[in-house]
């Protein structure tokens, strides 16, 4: 079988749909590359900063590497910004969704927040409030959301910073994205992104 008959999921056999999965399964294992590529691309996307968004990303994760912080951190870290380029104003959001499967709740929760919690270093030069992020003070990784964003997000537009190559973190992403996707022993409990 090359391709499938069906025009409308409803009417697809049993074995078209094995005959997809397997296609689905090849596909999905080249997933590190095209996140590989999608970082690559952060080298030429939004300007005006000292460095460019791949070196923040890299930086972001050679910052929580240095800190101790666990590989679901740091690829969380590494990865937190690859949404700039096609959602700018939910970036978070984009960037957490494709590390759910992958991490534990926790960093997912951070990934999906630090957009937030990031404009407590900037929103009262816009007459934002600065101190939106604290509707969530009272959920368990609201700490860890401040913490990623202080040590690791708004510390790493340093140009001078000892920053690795991106396939310093290479083996990292594939020991992390070939994990069983939505296993319960990684995940963990999920928390709610919202309240």
């Amino acid at each position: 079988m090359e391709q499938v008959a069906f025009r409308q999921m409803k009417d697809g056999t049993r074995e078209e749909y094995l005959f997809l999965e397997g296609l689905e399964e090849q596909f999905n294992a080249g997933l590190v590359d095209r996140l590989l590529d999608a970082l690559r691309q952060l080298e030429h996307s939004l300007s005006g900063y000292r460095v460019t968004r791949l070196e923040h990303s890299l930086q972001s994760a050679a910052r929580a590497e240095a800190d101790g912080a666990d590989e679901d951190m740091i690829v969380g870290a590494l990865l937190h910004d690859l949404g700039d380029d096609l959602a700018p104003y939910n970036h978070s959001q984009l960037a957490a969704s494709i590390i759910r499967p992958y991490v534990r709740g926790e960093v997912t929760w951070v990934v999906h927040h630090h957009g937030l919690f990031q404009t407590y270093y900037f929103a009262h030069h816009f007459g934002m409030d600065p101190n939106e992020r604290d509707r969530y003070r009272d959920h368990p990784c609201y700490q860890s959301c401040v913490d990623f964003c202080e040590r690791y997000d708004q510390a790493s537009f340093d140009p001078d910073y000892p920053t690795p190559p991106l396939e310093h973190f290479e083996p990292m992403l594939r020991r992390v994205f070939s994990r069983t996707p939505f296993d319960p022993a990684v995940i963990g409990e999920e928390h709610p992104l919202e309240p």
